[in-house]
């Protein structure tokens, strides 16, 4: 038996109606793998996912469509070591995708 995660897609909607993500650039906080990334990808001008376990990581680059590609970059790093590597207001938009439930 397979899973299916948000198969009437709740939690997307619920994430466009907070922020619109058009063209923005994105810090996704704690990506996994990529079970939301994936799904907004294409709207945005550029993602930096970011999660600590590499397992997660490896999953997320291989779910990505050939369009996202481009457009998100993906780091095995926790964010403390993210945030002191990392200058200030680099981003429009930051993501924790599980602050939506």
């Amino acid at each position: 038996m397979s899973v299916r995660v948000d198969p009437e897609g709740n939690e997307i909607r619920a994430l466009f109606d907070l922020v619109d993500l058009s063209g923005r650039d994105v810090l996704e906080i704690g990506c996994g793998d990529g079970r939301l990334t994936r799904r907004y990808a294409d709207s945005v001008s550029h993602v930096t996912a970011i999660d600590p376990f590499a397992e997660g990581i490896k999953r997320a680059e291989q779910s990505l469509s050939e369009t996202s590609r481009g457009r998100v970059e993906f780091q095995r790093i926790a964010f403390e070591e993210f945030a002191a590597a990392t200058e200030p207001s680099t981003f429009d938009t930051a993501v924790l995708s599980w602050s939506l439930c």
